[in-house]
């Protein structure tokens, strides 16, 4: 599938197409059963030209599995929910059942996580805001088996329909991207920014504006966790602009006589060169 957007903004790395699917595709890259993983290493395989798939039993880890739009897996978190609501805060060790836990899970865990685990990844404040902050999380479990990344040059329109379409780009396109997606619209309101997991901007927050009369697109990566991950396999600084398929092809159809063909934006672009 050519993308206009991206002929036109000429992005470093290849969008990445999501697709909901009960078909496994074929020679796609998937975790082991069980196994631990983060979705940004599938994201980055799929921007360098791979396929990526995710079920129920190999997204990687309790938060992908929540990401991904697989129901609730924080429920599946060594000590339930309020063991992730610790590790996510303060920490396992402030808490008798999380001290209990220690050493039944050191033996699965690289020695990093086995401290984010005791000693938290400090990422909000206590406990009780990490609770808020999952219950307004619009989880989702989708009514397919399968998550799909592919590029989206790979994508044939005749047979099959992303769900999404993931950017990953600089701040000047992802600028243009903002620009754009607010075009044709009357508000100008039409990118959000929450604070979440990677893989929750890209898939899980996407996929519920996808529900939207008038869906908006979701800028992402403000999880350092997932940037560090990202930025060694793509050796990089970018942000993610995960659209929702309704809105893109709204995007598409706009890029012709818009500010794209203006010399502010040829200017800018000229100066990312030299």
């Amino acid at each position: 599938m050519e993308s206009i957007i991206n002929r036109t903004i000429d992005f470093k790395h290849e969008p990445v197409a999501v697709l909901l699917a009960d078909q496994k595709p074929e020679n796609a890259r998937q975790f082991k059963p069980g196994k631990w993983g983060c979705v940004m290493f599938m994201l980055a395989a799929a921007a360098k030209g791979e396929t990526a798939v995710f079920d129920r039993s190999t997204f990687g880890c309790q938060g992908g599995g929540t990401g991904l739009g697989f129901g609730n897996q924080y429920k599946n978190f060594p000590g339930g929910q309020d063991g992730f609501s610790y590790f996510l805060s303060i920490g396992n060790s402030c808490w008798e059942t999380g001290r209990q836990m220690a050493d039944t899970v050191k033996q699965f865990l690289r020695p990093e996580a086995f401290d984010h685990f005791m000693h938290g990844e400090r990422y909000k404040k206590s406990p009780e805001r990490v609770n808020d902050f999952v219950a307004g999380l619009p989880i989702t479990d989708i009514d397919y088996e399968y998550v799909v990344f592919k590029p989206l040059k790979d994508v044939q329109p005749e047979k099959e329909s992303p769900a999404i379409i993931i950017f990953l780009g600089d701040m000047d396109r992802i600028s243009a991207l903002t620009i754009l997606a607010n075009y044709h619209r009357r508000t100008s309101d039409n990118v959000i920014f929450p604070y979440c997991a990677g893989c929750m901007s890209i898939v899980l927050y996407p996929l519920n504006e996808a529900k939207a009369q008038t869906p908006k697109a979701v800028l992402g990566l403000n999880d350092i966790s997932a940037r560090v991950y990202l930025k060694r396999l793509l050796k990089d600084d970018v942000m993610s602009f995960a659209v929702p398929w309704q809105l893109y092809e709204e995007m598409e159809s706009n890029v012709d006589g818009s500010f794209l063909e203006r010399g502010t934006w040829k200017e800018l672009m000229e100066m990312g060169t030299t």
